[in-house]
């Protein structure tokens, strides 16, 4: 598996990959997969996380896979807890 050094946030793939080559704002995508352009508007910068509800409609819109948008979520979110948690202060469990 590779690992990105710093993966990028789901909604900034979506603006980069998706969004500018199409030369769409984030509303009118949000009109076209029937939901709020203000949340859309919020994960393309970044401000909140990809929902499994927008992954579903990114994926039908794109002809992605709902999964190829939560796993973009799921390396972004590790990435950063990777960066904020000392796990060196954690015990692991040992098994006799």
């Amino acid at each position: 598996m590779i690992v990105l050094a710093s993966p990028s946030h789901p909604g900034r793939v979506l603006k980069d990959s998706y969004l500018d080559p199409l030369n769409m704002s984030a509303g009118a995508l949000a009109t076209r997969i029937e939901m709020s352009s203000a949340l859309l508007v919020h994960l393309v910068k970044g401000e909140v996380a990809m929902t499994a509800d927008t992954a579903v409609r990114l994926g039908r819109f794109f002809a992605t896979s709902a999964e190829y948008w939560m796993n973009l979520q799921r390396d972004y979110d590790l990435h950063h807890a990777r960066r904020r948690v000392d796990v060196a202060r954690i015990v692991p469990l040992k098994r006799e």
